[in-house]
Order: structure tokens, then sequence, then C-alpha cells
């Protein structure tokens, strides 16, 4: 007898899986609910949420996690007797389904943390199993049907019915279209699949349907794919979509009854054609991406090493050009196993962005407040690391933009505003290094004289001034602590992830009455980069490249010493703009003074130029970033060391960081 298959192997693919069909779930919820609240009924999402959740629970089944099991099968019996009923859900019952998936969450969240999986809520089964799916009175009232063939008919859902039926009320028209597979069409890029993709550019597909037809020269496989889909598109567009004739293009807009075909056919026959083609997709464990990246790493530092042994060769007479030439080589082979490696570690910014949609609707219920969420995060990628320490950043943005900025309605309409606040998100990538994100909203805006009474300080004059207070740690302007807000640690941890962990930069923008903008400056990728190597007072440091604007030569003893201050600041021009010049030996407390002609590294805080006079610049390589996380050694503008093949560590600088001296100096002047 063989040995029982032990499942736990089974576990992570699970928890992934599921985690994928939750967010599916998830987003289309809420996509549900915020139509139904505007009155129009979005039935053709119930199915996807359906199918969600009869994967989960099929998946969670096949690990013996009964208790998602329960919960999934009750979510999917409202859900079945609204596509069935052709009933749109109510705002009640979407709320149910939404603790259901985050009761669904809790329990994959606790499986994959090797905890024992909880018992289904009993008040949430209890809320499943009387609550039912309510019909909308718009939806009883559609009495216009499609024509189509009966043994189509029969395949659809009434809500697929629906979708094509209602198309005319948003200024559409439905159409069949039938394609026919052949190895002609292939060669010339028809195939099924790219039908479907080209189709889906200019409308809404409803449901692709095989079906069998008899053996001809035109259908040489005895098979057809019955296309139905709502577009605005002209059927000349639609046929060239399909590669076929205009004229074989239906357009669906006569009467005829149509029936509607059990609940498992219709599955059955989307899983068969809608269902993704998952070939070529591989799921790797993060864990196994970051042992790649450290392998890697080791092999850049050896390449250092290896550099530097060349030098000292060719110093003693030996002929290296050989050597050279395949180092060189070398070196383009890592640059291109780096750039492959990254690759694979990046996720789409949306992944991250996917989830704030249910922190709004969250804090909507909690706050009273009545709020529309806009996101554009464009094609960004990023790390994956960078994308785990970000999120906390972005929900504590969201959090305050919504509890303390947003107004209650009735103040919004005193003051002339529309009663739904606005907080929008928006994510662009800057020089193909960094991705510079932003929180704003439409709200009060923030009042300095309360923040600087708070922190028993002066108004802050400028928008950096006001940064600092409001990352001071445990400064709130809320006297009550919420379940939201008040402890005064939000901004603090915002500025620690993006300044101290990612080595980024965070500003913000404020207009009384106005509303509040915060913008988050991060590299795309912290592992390795691409740095700077330079010089000051006998030590060498690296800077990131992508934070630096321009490298140029100055001569301190002609720059204009900044009166009153009283460190060593000058001030120099170009184009036309004042840029302060500290010696980075001084910022750095390196005990060396030194005035003349030497080189400057300029960056921006805020938008305003800063430059740090240095000794001479080194060269440009990429270089394997550590962290210093243990809080005894971490310094500010210090965000870790790595080793330039000498087994050495060099520090790697923020100068970003350290421009705030620029502002405490021209404070302490004043």
């Amino acid at each position: 007898m063989s040995d029982p298959v032990d499942l736990r192997e089974f576990v992570s693919a699970f928890v992934t899986e599921a985690a994928e069909h939750l967010e599916v779930a998830n987003s289309k919820l809420l996509l549900i609910e915020s139509a139904a609240r505007g009155g129009q009924p979005m039935l053709r999402h119930v199915r996807d949420v359906f199918r969600a959740l009869h994967t989960i629970k099929g998946l969670a089944a096949m690990v013996g996690v009964e208790s998602i099991v329960t919960i999934s099968h009750r979510m999917e019996a409202i859900l079945r007797t609204a596509d069935q009923a052709s009933t749109a859900l109510s705002l009640d019952t979407i709320d149910a389904l939404l603790e259901g998936t985050r009761a669904i969450e809790v329990r994959v969240k606790q499986l994959a943390d090797g905890l024992p999986v909880g018992e289904p809520p009993a008040s949430l089964v209890l809320r499943l199993d009387t609550l039912d799916a309510e019909p909308e009175a718009a939806t009883r009232a559609i009495t216009r049907a499609t024509r189509l063939d009966p043994a189509i008919a029969q395949k659809l859902s009434a809500a697929e019915h629906e979708h094509l039926a209602t198309a005319s009320a948003a200024g559409q028209r439905a159409y069949r279209a039938d394609f026919f597979p052949s190895p002609a069409r292939a060669e010339q890029g028809f195939s099924i699949n790219r039908v479907r993709e080209r189709v889906s550019a200019i409308g809404e597909l409803v449901k692709v349907l095989p079906l069998s037809v008899p053996a001809t020269e035109h259908a040489p496989g005895g098979l057809a794919f019955v296309i139905l889909v709502v577009t605005s598109a002209l059927p000349a567009q639609l046929a060239a979509a399909v590669g076929i004739d205009a004229d074989a293009v239906i357009a669906l807009d006569a009467e005829v009854k149509p029936e509607v075909a059990a609940e498992s056919d219709a599955v059955e026959d989307e899983l068969i054609v809608n269902e993704p083609a998952r070939r070529g997709i591989v799921r790797v464990d993060v864990s196994r991406l970051d042992e790649a990246m450290d392998r890697l790493s080791s092999l850049v530092v050896s390449r250092f090493r290896l550099s530097r042994e060349a030098v000292r060769l060719a110093e003693r007479g030996v002929d290296v050009r050989t050597l050279q030439t395949l180092l060189a080589e070398h070196s383009r082979q890592l640059r291109d196993l780096r750039a492959a490696i990254l690759k694979v570690r990046m996720v789409p910014i949306a992944e991250v962005l996917d989830r704030v949609p249910m922190i709004v609707r969250s804090l909507r219920r909690s706050t009273g407040k009545s709020v529309r969420l806009e996101i554009d995060g464009g094609h960004t990628e990023l790390d994956k690391a960078v994308a785990e320490r970000l999120f906390p950043a972005i929900v504590h943005l969201v959090r305050n933009a919504v509890d303390h900025a947003i107004e209650t309605p009735d103040e919004r309409a005193r003051r002339g505003k529309p009663e739904e606040g606005l907080v929008r998100v928006t994510c662009t990538e800057h020089s193909n290094a960094r991705l510079v994100l932003s929180v704003s909203d439409d709200g009060r805006g923030i009042d300095r004289e309360t923040v600087a009474r708070r922190a028993e300080v002066e108004v802050p004059a400028t928008d950096a001034e006001l940064l600092d207070l409001l990352c001071r740690p445990g400064l709130s302007t809320r006297d009550e602590v919420s379940t939201v807000s008040g402890r005064g640690m939000g901004l603090d941890i915002i500025r620690r992830v993006a300044v101290e962990q990612l080595g980024g930069e965070l500003a913000v923008s404020s207009v009384w009455r106005v509303g509040t903008t915060f913008t988050m400056t991060v590299p795309l990728t912290v592992s390795i980069v691409d740095a700077f190597t330079f010089e000051c007072a006998g030590q060498r440091f690296v800077v990131p490249v992508a934070i630096v604007d321009e490298i140029v030569e100055v001569d301190e003893g002609v720059a204009t010493r900044l009166a009153g201050s009283k460190g060593n600041v000058r001030v120099f021009f170009r184009r036309g703009e004042s840029i302060p010049l500290l010696p980075l030996e001084e910022v750095l407390g390196l005990g060396v003074e030194r005035v003349g002609a030497r080189k400057a590294i300029v960056v921006r805080r805020a938008g305003e130029p800063i430059a740090f006079a240095v000794d001479r610049m080194l060269g440009q390589q990429e270089v394997v970033v550590r962290p210093l996380e243990d809080p005894l050694v971490q310094v500010p503008g210090i965000t870790g060391a790595t080793d330039l093949g000498d087994g050495q560590p060099t520090l790697v600088v923020d100068l970003v960081a350290l421009g705030g001296v620029v502002r405490m100096v021209r404070g302490a002047a004043a």
C-alpha cells in the first residue's frame, strides 16, 4: 500500500493561487458596489466573482481547509441565485460578500504562517445563509432580447443575455462573429487567442463558444468559435479583428425568447474557452530570487577584485590586454545577468495599488465620509522588495488623506465643494531608475498654525519645514486617538520607509482649504545599483547615479560665502540659478577643511539644487548595497555599505537627506 499524499507541499501553491483569485473577487465586488450606488447593475461581473470563489473552494478542499470551503460555498449560493435569476446584488449583500472574502484572506494567511486555521465566523455564516440577491427594478424592466440561434442561446446565462440586450443603453451594439480556425489562418496570424485579444481591444467579449460544424474547406477542423461581443466599433472593424468579411458579422437586435442554460454547462464552456493560458508561467518563491541576487552580488564583488588585480599586474609590466578584454566581456555578461534577474523580480505597481480601494472602502465606513478614489499607476514596475516596503507608506498616506484632510459632506457643502471628496494616487517612472508616487486630496489642507502650536515652535515658512514638523514622532493634530489615526506615528513611518529604508525622498505641498499632496521618490530597486565613486578627505564613498543631478567643477575660493551662516556654506551660480555649496567633509564631520578648486555633486531636495564639494571623482560602476540594519550604526545620510573589491567597506551616502543641513544652517543664520 502506497504512502498517503502529504498535502503540505501544496500549501505554498494554494496560498499563491488563492491570493490571486481573492484579488479578482475583491476588485470585481468593488466595481459591482460602485455601479450599484449609481443604480446600474453589472451582472457580468457576478460570474467572475463566482468563478474565483469556485476555484478557491476547490483548492481549499484539496488541501483540507474546510472553513474556507464552508465560507466559499455559501457565497457561491448567493452569486448563483443572482446569476440564474438575472438580479443585481444589493449593497447589503455586497457588504456580506466582501466580509466573506476578508474572512477567507485571514484563513489563507493563517495557513501560510503555519497557524491553526480558524473556524468560519458564526455571524458571517448566518448572515450569508439568510441573505438573498434582491432584484433591481431596472433589471426586471428589461424586455428586449437578442436574436440568437436556440442552440447558442441555451448556453448563455441570464447575465450574458442581459449584457447583450442592454448594449444600446450604453451607446453600443451587440454582434456575433464566427471564427473558423485553419492552418492557413494561423499562418496569417489569426488564431483564436489572437482573435480574442484583437476583439477585446475594440469591445467587451461577452462569450466565446466552441461549435461543432461539418468539416469543409472553409472549416477543415470541423470547429467554429462563436464570438459574442458588445462594442461601439463598426462591423468592418470587428470583421478585420476576426479576419472575416464584414457581411459575416451579425447584429443581434431582433427579438427571440432565450433559454438559460444550466449553470454547470455554462461554467464548463467558459472554463474551456475563456480560461487564460498558463503555459510558460512559473511561480517562483521570492526567497529563491533573493538567493539568486545574493549570488550575483558575490560575482559583482569578485569582478571588482579581478579588475584590481589586473591593474596591479599591468603596473608590474605584465601584458594584460587579453585579460582586460575578458574582463570587459565578463562585465557585460554580469550586467545582462543583473538585468535579467531584476526583470524577474520586478512587479507591476498595480499589484501594490490594487489593494488601496479596499482600504478606502473601509475608511469610508469608519469615518462616515464620502470619498472617491482615483488611481493612475501607469505601467511602472519596481522591485518586489521595494514594493513590500512601500505599501505600508502608501497605506498611511491614504489613511491620513481620508481621516485628516477630507471634510465631512456637510462641511464640504458649506465651503462650496462637492460633497464627495477626492483622493488621487498617481505613479510615474523617472529616468528609468526612480518611482515618483504622489497621494493628493482636495480636502481642507494643512493648518500650519495648528501644527506649530502642537509642536510648540514657530509657524513653518516652507513646505520642507512643515514636513519636518509633521514627521516628528508623537505629533498629531488629533485630540483623541481613533482606530484610524491620532497616535502621531504615520508620517514618521512614511519618512523612515521612503528616506531611510529606500534612500528616497519625501515632500509635501499643501494649500489651506484647497488640498494636500505628498510625494515619495524612491528607487525602483535597492540591491544592485549604478553608482559614482568619489574621494573626500582621504576616504572613498559611493552615491547612486539616480539621485545625482550633475557633476561640476567649482572653486570654493571664488564661491560666495553665505552671509551669517555658522558653517562653511558658500553659494555659486550656474545657468542663472544660485546653488548652495557644502564641503562634504564638514557635513560628515571628518575634521578636514579645504578651500580651492574641487568637484561638486549636485542633487535636488524638494526641487531645490544643493551641491556637495568632494576631492575627486573615481568613476562609475555597479555596486552591491548592503543596508545598515543595526540601529546602533544607522546614521542620517548613510544608507548602506558596499565592497569595491578590496575587502574594505565603503559607505553609500544619501546626499538628498544630507541636504537638510542647508536648511538648518540657514535657519541658524536667520
